[in-house]
Protein backbone atom coordinates (compact mmCIF):
# COMPACT_ATOMS: atom_id res chain seq x y z
CA UNK A 1 0.00 0.00 0.00
CA UNK A 2 2.51 2.11 1.02
CA UNK A 3 4.28 1.64 -2.49
CA UNK A 4 1.28 2.08 -4.29
CA UNK A 5 0.80 5.41 -2.42
CA UNK A 6 4.37 6.66 -3.41
CA UNK A 7 3.64 5.92 -7.10
CA UNK A 8 0.23 7.86 -6.93
CA UNK A 9 2.02 10.99 -5.28
CA UNK A 10 4.93 10.86 -7.86
CA UNK A 11 2.37 10.65 -10.93
CA UNK A 12 0.58 13.48 -9.48
CA UNK A 13 3.15 15.29 -8.81
CA UNK A 14 4.32 14.93 -12.87
CA UNK A 15 0.54 15.68 -14.02
CA UNK A 16 1.02 18.77 -12.03
CA UNK A 17 4.72 19.67 -13.18
CA UNK A 18 3.11 19.19 -16.83
CA UNK A 19 0.29 21.05 -16.71
CA UNK A 20 1.93 24.46 -15.12
CA UNK A 21 4.35 23.99 -18.27
CA UNK A 22 2.01 23.76 -20.94
CA UNK A 23 -0.24 25.99 -19.13
CA UNK A 24 2.28 28.47 -18.57
CA UNK A 25 3.38 28.55 -22.41
CA UNK A 26 -0.25 28.36 -23.67
CA UNK A 27 -0.44 31.60 -21.99
CA UNK A 28 2.68 33.65 -22.03
CA UNK A 29 3.08 32.74 -25.59
CA UNK A 30 -0.39 34.85 -26.27
CA UNK A 31 0.88 37.54 -24.54
CA UNK A 32 2.32 40.16 -27.07
CA UNK A 33 6.18 40.89 -25.34
CA UNK A 34 6.34 44.36 -27.41
CA UNK A 35 4.14 46.62 -28.23
CA UNK A 36 3.21 47.21 -31.98
CA UNK A 37 5.61 50.23 -33.37
CA UNK A 38 5.11 52.31 -36.38
CA UNK A 39 8.86 52.39 -38.41
CA UNK A 40 8.64 54.95 -41.25
CA UNK A 41 11.55 52.94 -43.17
CA UNK A 42 10.97 49.57 -43.52
CA UNK A 43 13.91 48.55 -46.45
CA UNK A 44 15.00 45.05 -45.10
CA UNK A 45 13.23 41.85 -46.00
CA UNK A 46 13.31 38.86 -43.88
CA UNK A 47 11.64 35.86 -43.47
CA UNK A 48 10.06 34.08 -40.04
CA UNK A 49 10.31 30.15 -41.28
CA UNK A 50 9.53 26.79 -39.41
CA UNK A 51 8.77 23.47 -40.69
CA UNK A 52 5.64 22.62 -38.08
CA UNK A 53 7.95 22.29 -35.36
CA UNK A 54 11.09 24.31 -35.59
CA UNK A 55 11.40 28.14 -36.21
CA UNK A 56 14.60 29.40 -38.21
CA UNK A 57 15.36 33.61 -39.10
CA UNK A 58 15.45 33.95 -43.19
CA UNK A 59 18.06 37.02 -43.88
CA UNK A 60 19.17 37.87 -47.50
CA UNK A 61 22.27 36.80 -47.83
CA UNK A 62 23.89 40.32 -48.15
CA UNK A 63 23.01 43.70 -48.53
CA UNK A 64 24.85 46.86 -47.01
CA UNK A 65 24.60 45.88 -43.79
CA UNK A 66 25.71 42.34 -43.41
CA UNK A 67 27.33 39.26 -45.96
CA UNK A 68 26.40 36.20 -44.36
CA UNK A 69 28.45 34.07 -46.74
CA UNK A 70 31.31 35.83 -45.17
CA UNK A 71 30.44 33.95 -42.04
CA UNK A 72 29.19 30.75 -43.60
CA UNK A 73 30.84 30.31 -47.02
CA UNK A 74 28.52 28.91 -49.32
CA UNK A 75 32.08 26.13 -50.31
CA UNK A 76 31.04 24.64 -46.65
CA UNK A 77 27.65 23.17 -48.07
CA UNK A 78 27.36 20.32 -50.30
CA UNK A 79 26.50 22.28 -53.08
CA UNK A 80 28.81 24.88 -53.07
CA UNK A 81 26.04 27.32 -54.98
CA UNK A 82 26.86 30.76 -54.63
CA UNK A 83 23.34 32.14 -56.69
CA UNK A 84 21.67 31.44 -53.45
CA UNK A 85 19.58 34.51 -52.17
CA UNK A 86 18.61 33.74 -48.86
CA UNK A 87 20.02 32.05 -45.48
CA UNK A 88 18.30 30.89 -42.78
CA UNK A 89 19.60 30.59 -39.58
CA UNK A 90 17.81 28.19 -36.61
CA UNK A 91 19.67 27.37 -33.00
CA UNK A 92 19.00 24.08 -31.64
CA UNK A 93 20.35 20.74 -29.67
CA UNK A 94 23.52 19.22 -31.82
CA UNK A 95 22.98 15.98 -30.88
CA UNK A 96 19.39 16.19 -31.73
CA UNK A 97 20.36 18.21 -35.58
CA UNK A 98 22.96 16.14 -36.73
CA UNK A 99 21.41 12.32 -35.43
CA UNK A 100 17.75 13.36 -35.94
CA UNK A 101 17.33 14.36 -40.04
CA UNK A 102 13.63 12.82 -39.30
CA UNK A 103 11.27 12.24 -36.65
CA UNK A 104 11.85 8.42 -37.11
CA UNK A 105 15.58 8.98 -36.20
CA UNK A 106 14.46 10.18 -32.84
CA UNK A 107 16.28 7.88 -29.91
CA UNK A 108 14.93 8.47 -26.65
CA UNK A 109 18.93 8.98 -25.28
CA UNK A 110 19.08 11.79 -27.29
CA UNK A 111 15.93 13.54 -26.50
CA UNK A 112 16.66 12.81 -22.53
CA UNK A 113 19.93 14.50 -23.16
CA UNK A 114 18.24 17.50 -25.29
CA UNK A 115 15.75 18.77 -22.68
CA UNK A 116 18.41 18.39 -19.76
CA UNK A 117 20.36 21.25 -21.37
CA UNK A 118 23.67 18.98 -20.62
CA UNK A 119 24.00 19.19 -24.77
CA UNK A 120 26.13 21.05 -26.84
CA UNK A 121 24.32 23.48 -29.36
CA UNK A 122 24.36 24.07 -32.76
CA UNK A 123 23.26 26.71 -35.87
CA UNK A 124 21.86 24.96 -38.82
CA UNK A 125 22.47 27.56 -41.85
CA UNK A 126 20.35 26.75 -44.56
CA UNK A 127 20.79 28.34 -48.56
CA UNK A 128 17.35 29.19 -50.64
CA UNK A 129 17.18 30.92 -53.85
CA UNK A 130 13.81 32.03 -53.86
CA UNK A 131 11.33 32.32 -50.45
CA UNK A 132 7.69 31.40 -51.10
CA UNK A 133 5.17 33.11 -48.32
CA UNK A 134 3.21 30.34 -46.94
CA UNK A 135 1.16 29.47 -43.35
CA UNK A 136 4.66 28.52 -42.45
CA UNK A 137 6.77 31.41 -43.70
CA UNK A 138 5.61 34.92 -43.27
CA UNK A 139 7.51 37.76 -45.03
CA UNK A 140 8.49 40.65 -42.39
CA UNK A 141 9.46 44.25 -43.48
CA UNK A 142 11.82 45.94 -40.84
CA UNK A 143 14.16 48.79 -40.53
CA UNK A 144 18.11 48.74 -40.86
CA UNK A 145 18.16 49.36 -36.24
CA UNK A 146 16.10 46.23 -36.12
CA UNK A 147 17.93 43.94 -38.83
CA UNK A 148 21.48 45.46 -36.66
CA UNK A 149 19.74 44.18 -33.48
CA UNK A 150 18.42 40.64 -35.12
CA UNK A 151 22.50 40.07 -36.91
CA UNK A 152 24.00 41.08 -33.40
CA UNK A 153 21.53 38.29 -31.94
CA UNK A 154 22.78 35.60 -34.11
CA UNK A 155 26.52 36.64 -33.52
CA UNK A 156 26.53 36.25 -29.94
CA UNK A 157 24.97 32.82 -30.00
CA UNK A 158 27.52 31.68 -32.46
CA UNK A 159 30.82 29.97 -31.10
CA UNK A 160 34.24 31.06 -32.51
CA UNK A 161 37.80 30.46 -32.63
CA UNK A 162 40.69 32.05 -31.92
CA UNK A 163 40.80 33.95 -34.72
CA UNK A 164 36.83 34.78 -34.32
CA UNK A 165 35.78 32.69 -37.10
CA UNK A 166 32.63 30.40 -36.90
CA UNK A 167 33.34 26.94 -35.94
CA UNK A 168 32.46 24.58 -39.03
CA UNK A 169 31.20 20.99 -37.38
CA UNK A 170 32.06 18.48 -39.91
CA UNK A 171 29.70 16.14 -41.15
CA UNK A 172 27.70 13.89 -43.03
CA UNK A 173 24.43 14.65 -41.35
CA UNK A 174 23.60 17.79 -43.65
CA UNK A 175 19.80 17.69 -44.51
CA UNK A 176 20.17 18.65 -48.25
CA UNK A 177 22.81 19.83 -50.82
CA UNK A 178 22.33 23.43 -48.94
CA UNK A 179 23.24 23.85 -45.25
CA UNK A 180 25.69 23.70 -42.55
CA UNK A 181 26.28 22.99 -38.96
CA UNK A 182 28.21 25.72 -37.13
CA UNK A 183 29.10 25.44 -33.40
CA UNK A 184 26.87 27.71 -30.74
CA UNK A 185 26.63 28.80 -27.55
CA UNK A 186 24.34 28.29 -25.19
CA UNK A 187 22.23 25.39 -24.10
CA UNK A 188 18.97 23.75 -24.88
CA UNK A 189 16.61 22.45 -22.27
CA UNK A 190 12.94 22.80 -21.12
CA UNK A 191 12.73 26.09 -20.31
CA UNK A 192 14.91 28.00 -23.88
CA UNK A 193 14.16 25.38 -27.04
CA UNK A 194 15.00 26.78 -30.67
CA UNK A 195 12.00 28.04 -30.77
CA UNK A 196 12.67 30.26 -27.73
CA UNK A 197 16.19 31.36 -29.50
CA UNK A 198 14.15 32.42 -32.61
CA UNK A 199 11.38 33.99 -30.58
CA UNK A 200 13.92 35.60 -28.01
CA UNK A 201 15.39 37.33 -31.24
CA UNK A 202 12.21 38.88 -32.45
CA UNK A 203 11.42 40.24 -28.90
CA UNK A 204 15.13 42.06 -29.55
CA UNK A 205 14.04 43.59 -32.51
CA UNK A 206 11.09 44.87 -31.45
CA UNK A 207 8.90 42.17 -33.54
CA UNK A 208 5.69 40.52 -33.06
CA UNK A 209 6.43 37.83 -29.93
CA UNK A 210 5.40 36.21 -27.01
CA UNK A 211 6.72 36.82 -23.82
CA UNK A 212 7.65 33.32 -23.60
CA UNK A 213 7.39 29.96 -25.77
CA UNK A 214 9.20 26.58 -26.43
CA UNK A 215 6.87 25.89 -29.55
CA UNK A 216 7.12 27.30 -33.00
CA UNK A 217 3.10 27.86 -32.42
CA UNK A 218 3.38 30.46 -29.61
CA UNK A 219 5.93 32.81 -32.08
CA UNK A 220 3.40 32.09 -35.63
CA UNK A 221 0.12 32.91 -33.82
CA UNK A 222 1.68 37.13 -33.60
CA UNK A 223 1.70 36.75 -37.77
CA UNK A 224 -1.28 34.96 -38.67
Amino acid sequence: MKILLVLTYVVAGLLFVIFIYFGAEFILSRIPAVKKKVSTSKDVTIYLLSNDVHTDLVFPVQNDLMNWSSIFPFDKTRGKDTAQQWVSIGWGDKGFYLKTPEWKDLKVSTALIAVSGLGETALHVTYYKDMTESSLCYKIAIDSNQYKLLVNYVLASLDSDSENNAVYIETTAQYNQDDAFYEAKGAYNLLFSCNTWTNNALKRAGLPSGVWTVFDKGILRHYR
